[in-house]
């Protein structure tokens, strides 16, 4: 009605010439559409075929079909008459097939991209627990095809999917139930592709079942799906929440005010807009009963609710109000050419056939009052954008569209879709809360999705990470390892640095260690300045002072070698760590065997003529602690030669640490060098076990038996606990195994010797020595036999 009003007022289209217009209903039927349109070719109330009654109406052209199907079932019978046919309906690409549908035409923006912006809201909120609802048409299934195609590419899953009967008749005739399967379906989030038409085959009698289920689901729907349809207006909250992509329209000047005065009075001939007055406002102009209410004069559109009128100009309604113009400037552009052309007789130009409108109409473009241009040909308009739309139904039983974002195709990346969360109201079952739409809950950090067997990909467990690696985004597939130099935190969620340690001097294991070594080479270093100070007593000639010297001052060292594996490891002390401590205790040990061989060796050396005695000389101790030491000085510098120690980041033996150590370079080497300190070791127990009963009062065969005893059980434990320990665990076991292996020596071989020294000096005498009666291997000698050097000083006794 606005859109005709306003081109009969414009004097520059159609001038001296009138539009009117005829209002048919096509219902929601296939047999009720076709009964319509044969009444309209006919023009009476008595459909008859092929046949037309009109007298003075000039009909040019059909504006019509709400939806495809309503379009395909109008084309097929307007066509045989060659009736223009523009649909205002959803833009269809199966309707573009002009081969199929000469006479149709689609004024509808093209909507082929409305399928990325209900993906993009899905993506936005974090649903990907989808149902997917849609006419049971091409147009559906084409929708259908995109979205899912989409949601693949988003990782989205569609939980279901439904078809909805296009027509009442095929919904009568379907016996599939699929109503209570949508709405018992578990998915939250239904996304509904249809128009009215599709909505109209819920029914009164369905209501009840479906209430308690709807009110706790999303709804998101195109505009066509109209959900405010006065069909719903008594349980409107059922849909309270719902999102609908709308046609994103300018204004059109005018248009609100028509609407705000418009009146049954003002077109006493519309029977449609009286009816519609009448029954919306439950008056009437003539009561019959005492129940009955006069119209009052000052009703406008304007009050009533949503579901019952809606003063925003819909996409519908600013389809027909450009479909309306095209029309008449097609026939502008007609009667323009016909008056160029016109004959003598001037009423020629005015007859017209509305075949004659598709030459015009197909090329027709305009830019309408809004300042949108508007073609009709299909290749040249643009894609439909749209504007998001939050259905909302208040407490008073009001309801309102309220905008809440927009979607526009084939803008910049980020500007195309836009959003005001905080203006969504949603449903009163979310406590204004964005409802979740997932199938499984999201996996936080530190956990990782595992797929259930025979489910969705959006179906889900969430097991934590394993031991060692981490997850740090939501619904993370794997879980990673953290670099060597980090360790996960204890969510598991982020790698954090490891501590860089060693055996610090300032720990209190490493201090222990450390006093404990100061403490026993002190200790050492005073049995040595009690040997020298004493040095012409007995006990301490009767030893072999050099040995003796000798066994103290490696000793000592080999207590202070052990500080050398305390503090942060340098290439300096990993080469010295490992090389000083083999070659001071083949020294110390070395020089632990000269003592048991010569004291062998002197006894032997009594028999008369024998030839040991000239192995009795004080130079052999030096030539075997020598060679015993040189042939070690070697091992160890092929083993710095050929694969030295050096500095070693530990990132796996301690959880969340670093151990800074020296590595040995050539385990073979290192067990070789200890191998050989054991070899010597064993020999000296061997040598010191075979002389233990050896006669003298000073003879210190047993003393250097027990201390090898020691010495060899100490390393015997040590090569397992140090294969078994890690980090700097390993470090202590060997700085232990050095501190007591050495205190056995010092104790075992020094420490008797100096409670003689300083306490029993009464038996420190050369006559307690020579009191004692001495047998040596059964035999008694029948004469006294001396032999004194610079250092022994026998006497054997009959």
């Amino acid at each position: 009605m606005f859109a005709v009003e306003e081109i009969n007022r414009d004097p520059n289209l159609l001038p001296n010439i009138s539009l009117g217009f005829h209002i048919y209903n096509t219902y929601h039927s296939d047999e009720r559409t076709l009964e319509s349109s044969l009444r309209w070719l006919s023009g009476q109330g008595q459909p008859i075929p092929n046949y037309n009654c009109r007298e003075q109406e000039n009909s040019v052209a059909i504006i019509g079909g709400g939806t495809s199907a309503l379009s395909v079932q109008m084309e097929t019978l307007f066509d045989l008459y060659k009736f223009p046919q523009i649909s205002y309906g959803p833009f269809d690409s199966i309707l573009s097939d002009k081969v199929q549908f000469p006479s149709l035409y689609q004024m509808a923006p093209k909507d082929s991209s409305l399928y990325q912006g209900v993906v993009h809201l899905m993506v936005y909120f974090k649903w990907n627990w989808i149902g997917l609802i849609v006419t049971d048409d091409m147009r559906g299934e084409d929708f259908l095809w995109e979205i899912r195609r989409e949601m693949v590419k988003n990782g989205v899953c569609v939980s279901f999917t439904e078809k909805i009967p296009v027509s009442e008749r095929r919904h009568v005739e379907s016996q599939d139930a699929f109503i209570p399967r949508i709405l018992s379906s578990s998915t939250r989030v239904i996304v509904i592709h249809g128009d009215t038409d599709s909505l109209m085959i819920l029914r009164h009698s369905q209501i009840p079942l479906i209430l308690p289920i709807i009110t706790w689901k999303v709804w998101i729907a195109s505009s066509h799906w109209d959900i405010t349809m006065r069909y719903f207006y008594h349980h409107g909250y059922t849909f309270n929440g719902a999102l609908t992509f709308s046609y994103l329209t300018n204004e059109i000047p005018g248009f609100k005010t028509f609407l705000k005065t418009i009146k049954p009075s003002q077109y006493p001939d519309d029977i449609l807009l009286r009816e519609f007055w009448l029954s919306t406002f439950s008056c009437s102009n003539q009561p019959v009963n005492l129940e009955q209410k006069i119209c009052s004069p000052n009703a406008s559109l304007e009050i009533l609710p949503l579901c019952f009128f809606d003063m925003t100009i819909s996409g519908l309604s600013y389809t027909i109000y450009n479909t309306v113009y095209a029309v008449a400037w097609a026939l502008h552009e007609i009667f323009r050419r016909k008056i160029e052309k016109k004959s003598k007789r001037d009423e020629e130009y005015r007859v017209f056939h509305s075949w004659q409108l598709h030459s015009s109409l197909k090329n027709t473009q305009f830019q309408n009052s809004a300042g949108d241009q508007v073609f009709v040909d299909e290749k040249r308009r643009s894609e439909a954008q749209y504007a998001i739309m939050n259905y909302v139904f208040f407490p008073n039983e009001t309801d309102a569209l309220v905008k809440v974002g927009q979607f526009v195709p084939k803008s910049p990346l980020g500007q195309d879709f836009t959003i005001c969360e905080d203006a969504i109201v949603w449903s009163s079952s979310w406590d204004s809360k964005v409802p979740c739409g997932v199938c499984s809950d999201s996996c936080v950090p530190g956990f990782r999705k595992t797929p259930l067997e025979g489910e969705s990909v959006c179906c889900f467990d969430c097991f934590p990470c394993p031991e060692g690696e981490i997850s740090s985004q939501m619904n993370a597939e794997h879980c990673m390892k953290c670099p060597d130099v980090e360790y996960p935190n204890r969510e598991r969620d982020r790698c954090i640095p490891k501590t860089i340690t060693f055996l610090n001097a300032k720990d209190p294991l490493g201090m222990t260690l450390a006093l404990l070594a100061v403490f026993f080479s002190l200790l050492t270093a005073l049995v040595l300045w009690v040997f020298v100070k004493f040095q012409d007593t007995p006990i301490v000639k009767a030893n072999n002072r050099t040995l003796s010297y000798t066994l103290l001052i490696s000793l000592t060292f080999c207590f202070l070698c052990s500080l050398l594996f305390i503090g942060h490891p340098t290439p300096a002390t990993c080469l010295l760590q490992q090389t000083v401590f083999a070659v001071v205790f083949t020294v110390a040990v070395s020089s632990i065997l000269a003592k048991t061989v010569i004291v062998v060796l002197a006894f032997r050396s009594i028999k008369p003529g024998s030839r040991i005695r000239m192995f009795i000389q004080p130079r052999v101790s030096i030539y075997i602690v020598l060679i015993c030491s040189g042939i070690q000085v070697i091992f160890c510098g092929i083993w710095l030669v050929t694969s030295p120690p050096f500095p070693e980041a530990d990132t796996h033996s301690e959880y969340g640490h670093i151990i800074i150590r020296c590595s040995e370079g050539s385990t073979f080497a290192f067990y070789s060098v200890l191998g050989y300190v054991a070899l010597l070791a064993l020999g000296s127990f061997t040598v010191a076990f075979l002389a233990r009963n050896l006669p003298d009062t000073f003879n210190e065969a047993k003393f250097i038996t027990f201390s090898m005893l020691v010495f060899c059980s100490v390393w015997a434990s040590f090569l397992p606990t140090y294969q078994s320990t890690k980090g700097k665990a390993m470090v202590a076991v060997e700085i232990f195994s050095i501190l007591a292996s050495s205190a056995g020596l010092l104790g075992c071989i020094f420490i008797p010797k100096c409670y003689i020294i300083l306490l029993k000096p009464d038996r420190n005498t050369q006559e307690k020595k020579l009191k004692n009666k001495q047998v040596f291997k059964g035999k008694v000698f029948p004469r006294t036999q001396s032999y004194t050097s610079s250092s022994w000083n026998i006497r054997l006794e009959e």
